[in-house]
């Protein structure tokens, strides 16, 4: 496809859609919308392009959506393809690419979740893996999130006891840790299990990760008929634990006379929105679920929103073990062959799509469709409330329309160290994780929150000012007057006067409930009542602020103390610091090396000695 040229704000929005559609082929392909700017507003595929885009532009019959979308087209590209199968593929691409606004969008960029069993160690491990499968071992999976994985990981401890350290805290053992302690791992770092012993361990969660966790409940049963006839009634109880256990997943996660690998997908269409429920189940068993709210600024049918989901989370980015070999929906989809032709393709093996299932499989879909339709109702409420939320603020804060866009900034330290500004946005459906920033502060005298948000607002407000970023209604910033003040000195030198800012003071007593609202305009305090909405909104996002810094101000704060004192020294690479310390027996000894000590390590000239020298002094 040829570049997506960037147009000038000058040209005329007007498209002449007469003209355009005389000379677009009748075969398969991808077209793509384009506004005056050049910006991508929506991509599409069709069997018979002329026929498709003929649809935008018919007298009558858009709803109003589409015809807002056709009222911004300044151009549209073409690019025809072999097959429709071909276009399905380049169309997935490019929404992958541009996430156009008036497309179907996920939303959700990560690979798939899976439970990886490492076999290149004496004593195997279980963890949760994400990405290419590089590590010598078993995966099992993919799971529908990191959630059902950390659910199975934490069953298997209970019932088989396989470790799920790091190796690297493996080796450091010299007595058992807090997990062997709860009875959650059989301490194979001390010897404290036999390795046969543990092998069996190892063997009985690769199969009940395969689904055959039938076969383990006979062997276990047997095992513990022969202890209790020994009279070893300890080994008999823990074994009839480990039974008990197993039935309870069972109960929960299997449907008797069902095998297969499949995934269930529950779609229901509520008050504008829409909720795609997936239940992954491999060999029979139930891994997990997961919600998806598509986004679309179309009023397109729930039929498409579930070929959309299907196209976009199978079809990029995943590879042919991330594929079931079916797709159960609750609905006819109109692409059905397509989607499973192109799916078969890159699975490299069958792949079907259904949605009239009986017996068993028919139970999952229930499944799928009701948590569907709860999810999508909590969701509606949640948007309710929020909105009711966002009226009580507008009321208290005297503005003449609704907020739709808030940001509030935090700055968090220890007593000084590793200082970071977070910034967290909020619009009518709550937290938009998507737009949260985190900066690192530098540059100013240790603990001077003033200069920390000086900084972050400057940083921020630059690339508003430029267009980059959206400009909120409402600045809120964690603080009383001399935050408040830093957040109008930026605005000031930035030109910015059209935008409202409020400081979050704390009460008298600092306890939540007296929060003063003090507005940067007038210098008006507001105190509200501690059953207040709007209370509780701005308490929402002062908080979360609050928890965005402090999670962004430990993990630079950590990785900077794990980090050694050598790393930041110029002309010192990975190489380098290992012969020093390897030849003075640690870093206290490089410290206390002088020039020419330091010379006399293998790499390291005159120049780079003087500059260890020097470094670790000024540190």
């Amino acid at each position: 496809m040829t570049a997506i040229p960037n147009e000038t704000a000058s040209k005329p929005t007007s498209f002449d859609s007469a003209s355009f559609l005389k000379t677009v082929t009748e075969k398969a392909g991808v077209y793509v919308m384009l506004n005056v700017a050049g910006e991508v507003l929506y991509v599409g595929k069709a069997k018979n392009l002329r026929k498709r885009l003929s649809s935008y532009f018919r007298a009558s019959g858009l709803t109003t959506k589409t015809m807002a979308l056709v009222g911004r087209i300044h151009e549209i590209e073409v690019t025809v393809t072999a097959s429709e199968r071909e276009a399905l593929l380049l169309e997935q691409n490019l929404i992958k690419q541009y996430k156009p606004p008036y497309n179907i969008l996920l939303r959700d960029d990560k690979s798939y979740p899976y439970i990886y069993l490492s076999t290149d160690h004496e004593h195997p491990r279980l963890s949760i893996h994400r990405g290419r499968k590089t590590g010598k071992g078993q995966y099992f999976g993919p799971y529908p999130s990191a959630a059902a994985v950390r659910e199975s990981l934490s069953w298997l401890q209970k019932v088989f006891r396989v470790r799920q350290c790091e190796d690297s805290y493996y080796k450091g053992r010299s007595r058992p840790c807090l997990q062997y302690q709860i009875g959650r791992c059989s301490a194979p770092c001390v010897g404290i299990v036999s390795d046969k012993e543990y092998a069996v361990d190892v063997n009985y969660t690769e199969l009940f990760l395969k689904g055959k966790s039938s076969d383990i409940q006979a062997d276990l049963a047997n095992q513990m008929e022969r202890h209790a006839a020994a009279l070893e009634f300890e080994q008999a109880a823990d074994l009839r634990d480990r039974i008990a256990h197993l039935q309870q997943v069972q109960s929960t996660q299997c449907i008797e006379g069902e095998t297969g690998d499949m995934d269930i997908l529950g779609g229901v269409m509520d008050g504008g929105q829409v909720c795609i429920q997936l239940v992954c189940v491999r060999g029979g068993r139930v891994l997990g679920s997961r919600s998806y709210f598509p986004k679309s600024q179309l009023e397109e049918p729930l039929a498409m929103q579930i070929e959309a989901f299907v196209a976009q989370h199978y079809l990029i980015g995943s590879g042919a073990s991330d594929i079931p070999r079916e797709i159960i929906s609750n609905i006819m989809l109109d692409d059905s062959d397509l989607l499973a032709a192109s799916l078969t393709e890159q699975a490299g093996r069958q792949v079907s799509l259904s949605h009239k299932v009986r017996s068993n499989r028919a139970k999952w879909q229930n499944l799928a469709l009701t948590a569907a339709e709860q999810n999508l109702k909590n969701r509606l409420a949640s948007s309710a409330s929020s909105l009711k939320r966002f009226k009580a603020l507008q009321a208290v804060l005297g503005l003449e329309k609704l907020p739709e866009r808030l940001e509030c900034f935090d700055i968090s330290h220890s007593s000084g160290e590793a200082t970071v500004a977070s910034c967290v946005v909020f619009d009518g459906n709550g937290p938009l994780k998507s737009d949260y920033r985190k900066m690192n502060i530098d540059g100013i005298a240790p603990g001077d929150d003033y200069a920390a948000m000086y900084q972050a607002l400057s940083r921020r407000y630059t690339r508003v000012k430029a267009g980059e970023v959206l400009m909120p209604d409402i600045l809120f910033i964690d603080g009383g007057k001399g935050q408040l003040t830093q957040a109008k000195a930026v605005m000031a030198e930035l030109g910015i006067d059209n935008l409202l800012m409020v400081g979050v003071a704390k009460g008298s007593d600092r306890r939540a409930g007296l929060e003063i609202l003090i507005r940067g305009d007038d210098g008006r305090e507001i105190s509200l009542p501690d059953n207040s909405p709007a209370l509780h909104l701005v308490q929402h996002i002062r908080d979360e602020s609050h928890r965005f810094a402090i999670t962004g101000h430990k993990a630079r704060r950590d990785k900077t103390r794990r980090q050694s004192t050598l790393e930041g020294i110029p002309g010192v690479g990975a190489k380098r610091r290992r012969e020093l310390l390897r030849y003075f027996g640690g870093l206290q000894g490089v410290k206390q090396a002088g020039v020419e000590d330091l010379q006399r390590v293998p790499g390291i000239s005159e120049k780079i000695a003087l500059q260890i020298y020097e470094d670790l002094r000024s540190a």
